[in-house]
């Protein structure tokens, strides 16, 4: 059960990690990034209870007795990522489009192998090139939230 000790260990690491470069985004940028990231969390979360219903994908490991472990990727990498995403690349819908691309190809094809290796989730009824679509539909998502919010003006910049 070495795997299972790793596994409980590299869920929260990440989300803990992921939160600790909070301060190096600017507060301006976490203002200006968050809500548009969150409500994508939302989304994720909500994609998640859909997802297991379906056996779209299925995880191994618990965090909690009433956490799965996509709650630390979701409320970890995927939020804080979001934001670093459109820091780096809002306005620039070329790169913006790129660097998610290679984020996404990089989970999809390596990082959910890791996991299924760990025996922490693999993909169960969703073929990868699925699960890569789904991430193309919700970094445009992302990214035409983020355009709705900057152009009804609710953004300090």
């Amino acid at each position: 059960m070495k795997n299972l000790k790793v596994a409980r260990a590299l869920l929260p690491a990440m989300m803990v990690l992921s939160w600790l470069t909070i301060p190096l985004l600017g507060k301006k940028s976490i203002k200006r990034f968050l809500p548009a990231s969150i409500l994508m969390a939302i989304v994720v979360w909500l994609e998640g209870k859909w997802a297991r219903k379906r056996k779209w994908w299925w995880y191994y490991v618990k965090v909690h007795p009433k956490l799965s472990g996509g709650f630390p990727l979701t409320w970890g990498p995927f939020l804080i990522g979001s934001i670093w995403i459109l820091r780096f690349t809002f306005g620039k819908f070329k790169w913006y489009l790129l660097l998610n691309l290679a984020v996404d190809t990089v989970f999809t094809y390596k990082f959910v192998d890791m996991l299924k290796d760990l025996g922490i989730a693999s993909l169960v009824r969703l073929k990868k090139y699925q699960l890569s679509i789904l991430f193309f539909v919700k970094s445009l998502i992302l990214y035409g939230v983020q355009m709705i919010r900057e152009k009804i003006g609710k953004i300090d910049r």
